[in-house]
């Protein structure tokens, strides 16, 4: 995933905004100066949208679909970070539930490494104001 930077969440889409911009003005230069054909131009323009048909959210039929579409996508792009994808509500979860774990385990590391220290260190003095 990206560094959160500028992402915009409409519905179930998570937008983001500078490489949108990107992404997308790039195409639009390229076909503005006739580097590309504006049929090219559209096909790379949807490759995101092609991407998102591949959520195990999605329909067997729907996601097969989105496989095959992403196999031919591959040439112009297709293993890049979506800059336009859908929000992944279980990994989300999974994310929150990694975080609660490390903050419940973190005061007794923050215990046994002041143990250790003492245990090390038998003649400073246990205050550490002092």
């Amino acid at each position: 995933m990206t560094d959160r930077g500028l992402v915009v969440e409409l519905g179930p889409l998570r937008i983001d905004v500078p490489r949108s911009l990107g992404f997308y003005g790039g195409i639009a230069g390229a076909v503005a100066v006739g580097l590309i054909d504006p049929p090219l131009g559209v096909f790379i323009a949807c490759v995101p949208l092609m991407k998102m048909t591949t959520n195990s959210r999605a329909p067997k039929a729907v996601q097969w679909l989105g496989q095959v579409l992403d196999g031919v996508a591959k040439p112009v792009g297709g293993d890049a970070e979506g800059t336009v994808r859908l929000a992944d509500p279980q990994a989300a979860l999974e994310q929150a539930a990694q975080t609660v774990a490390l903050a419940r385990q973190a005061p007794a590391v923050t215990k046994r490494k002041a143990q250790a220290a003492v245990a090390a260190n038998p003649d400073q003095p246990n205050d550490p104001a002092g």
